[in-house]
């Protein structure tokens, strides 16, 4: 049976909703981050980095949360995850996916733990750098909103869902408690959001996470 090794909210939010998704029995392995649940030996066994998430099925150990994605998209082609291969829209879609991973999940990134960019003790360095970085994602936000206008359709890639969704929605939401801008707040990301909230499988993905609201 596939194990998801997860956090709540959390970019393993993101296979989990997939998984959901997809309706293949699979196994929640919660990895206690805070009290270093991803530092012990077991788990950086599993991933030697440390980082939340690591999908293991059968014998293969995954973890870098858009390779997961990838697997269980073509490890599961009747879920219809990814657009067809060979067509423009699947191209678009690696562009995406390997944006959001590489500049918009990077960026909040930096804004959540800022001290990792100073010197220790640097406290004012620290929010300089966090506020240098909720000046960089308000403008990916609006991109995001931007492709969502360009198309007109209720999903990101346009007419269908796709494991894109999963992503935007989770790194969205990562915005909810900003003291400006969040991403609900832009005129197509916020309906989007909220189709997003009534889907099943994120319905199904917030309750076994143990979440509350806001939830966007």
């Amino acid at each position: 049976m596939i194990q998801l090794h997860f956090a709540p909210s959390t970019a393993a939010m993101v296979p989990h909703i997939l998984l959901e998704e997809i309706g293949v029995p699979y196994e929640r392995v919660l990895v206690d981050k805070h009290n270093g649940g991803h530092r012990t030996p077991a788990y950086l066994a599993l991933n030697p980095n440390g980082l939340i998430p690591v999908l293991v099925d059968g014998d293969l150990v995954l973890y870098e949360t858009a390779a997961i994605c990838l697997h269980l998209s073509d490890s599961n082609p009747a879920a219809k995850l990814m657009p067809p291969m060979d067509t423009r829209d699947r191209a678009h879609a690696y562009k995406w996916l390997m944006w959001l991973t590489n500049t918009l999940q990077a960026t909040l990134i930096v804004y959540f733990y800022p001290e990792r960019w100073a010197d220790t003790g640097h406290t004012e360095v620290a929010e300089e750098v966090q506020r240098n970085a909720q000046a960089r994602v308000g403008p990916l936000l609006n991109q995001l909103d931007a492709e969502l206008a360009r198309h007109g359709g209720p999903w990101f890639m346009g007419e269908h869902f796709t494991l894109l969704d999963a992503y935007v929605f989770t790194l969205c939401r990562w915005t909810r408690n900003f003291p400006s801008a969040p991403a609900r707040d832009r005129p197509h990301l916020g309906p989007y959001l909220r189709r997003m909230l009534a889907r099943p499988s994120v319905q199904r993905v917030l309750a076994n996470e143990g979440l509350t609201a806001p939830y966007v």
